[in-house]
């Protein structure tokens, strides 16, 4: 059997107060592996149990460690911004777009690498896997026209397809070199892109209107990817719950807006239209209490207001409808914003008691 010193055992318990920059700094050095800081991370949960004032479902994630964050993200668009001009009269469209991911790649290495710093490396990831894709992408000539930025690309169809690989596959080999956790589910969008590019490049008379169950099929697809990764961690205490908090990010309004979109007309909403998207709001409510994620919530906010707005007009308040609207959409998100936790406990209740376990605990 082995004995552990006094003055090692003292050490094992003050490592109880590592902070999760010195863990990150610790990754970024090699001292530590991400997997060992995780499992770190679970033991902790199993080890200790937690305060009874703490709660673990209020999706707390990391996205900026400090004011220096903002700072350097300030200082980071600006560089980048100023490059992309003065790239591009000598580089061209895709020459500038290379550049700028290029020096996104390189500036990672340092803030992302070696300092950790959240806002930047998220801001960082973007610009690299956005900058990826209109690279590939330029350089198809039919790629370029006067359409809407992305949607230049989407209508002419293998653009899209091959840069959305490329750009899946750039941002692998970034999450693999840095571990930045909204990595994925850029990853997951840029998928998302090159499907929804093959079907306008191989059925271009249908695009109008299948695009969007197809981008539902994605949505779908990428929350159940966002429910693999709550589902192995329930407790959110490891990297995985920073991945699937972006992927949800990513799947509310690819699931949201096909849903609700058909629904809103061309601006003249009928009753049982507005009724139905009222309907589909409280089965989102439902999901979104239910998996303790409130992303797909706040993406149907802005359907719901409009459907409200249409039944306010139609019952002869058309002079008060937007503050009537905001009044009534403040209150709702108050409303489930106090009483999140205990919902949640009544709607657990009623739920098998597998799954239960499986998903974020309610205290």
């Amino acid at each position: 059997m082995t004995v552990t010193s006094g003055a090692a055992q003292d050490g094992l318990r003050s490592a109880g107060s590592i902070s999760a920059d010195t863990l990150d700094r610790a990754v970024a050095q090699g001292v530590l592996t991400v997997q060992q800081v995780d499992l770190l991370h679970s033991l902790e949960r199993t080890g200790a149990p937690a305060s009874a004032a703490e709660t673990q479902d209020d999706e707390s994630f990391r996205f900026i460690g400090g004011f220096s964050d903002i700072f350097v993200t300030i200082g980071l668009v600006l560089f980048l911004g100023a490059l992309s001009y003065f790239s591009s009269g000598a580089a061209g469209g895709a020459g500038t777009s290379f550049a700028v991911a290029l020096a996104s790649w390189l500036l990672a290495e340092y803030f992302t690498r070696r300092r950790r710093m959240a806002l930047p490396s998220i801001v960082l990831l973007l610009i690299f896997a956005g900058s990826t894709f209109i690279t590939v992408a330029d350089l198809y000539p039919d790629s370029r026209n006067d359409a809407f930025f992305f949607q230049r690309y989407l209508d002419a169809g293998w653009p899209a397809f091959v840069a959305g690989l490329a750009t899946a596959a750039a941002t692998a080999v970034h999450y693999w070199r840095f571990r930045v956790p909204i990595t994925i589910a850029a990853g997951a969008a840029a998928l998302a892109a090159a499907i929804v590019g093959l079907f306008f490049a191989l059925e271009p008379d249908l695009a109008a209107t299948a695009t969007m169950p197809l981008v539902l099929l994605c949505g779908l697809a990428t929350f159940a990817l966002a429910m693999r990764f709550d589902l192995s961690d329930p407790g959110r205490q490891t990297r995985r719950t920073d991945i699937a908090f972006w992927l949800h990010m990513l799947a509310a309004p690819l699931i949201v807006h096909p849903l609700l979109k058909g629904l809103t007309g061309d601006g003249d909403m009928d009753t049982a239209s507005a009724l139905s998207i009222l309907a589909i709001f409280m089965v989102l409510a439902f999901v979104a209490l239910v998996v303790d994620r409130r992303a797909i919530l706040v993406s149907g906010l802005a359907y719901a207001g409009y459907a409200f707005g249409s039944l306010i007009v139609k019952a002869g308040l058309s002079d008060g409808v937007v503050p009537l609207t905001m009044l009534v959409l403040g209150a709702l998100v108050l409303l489930l914003s106090a009483g999140w936790h205990a919902l949640r406990r009544a709607l657990l209740g009623l739920l098998p008691a597998a799954l239960v376990r499986r998903l974020a605990p309610h205290t």
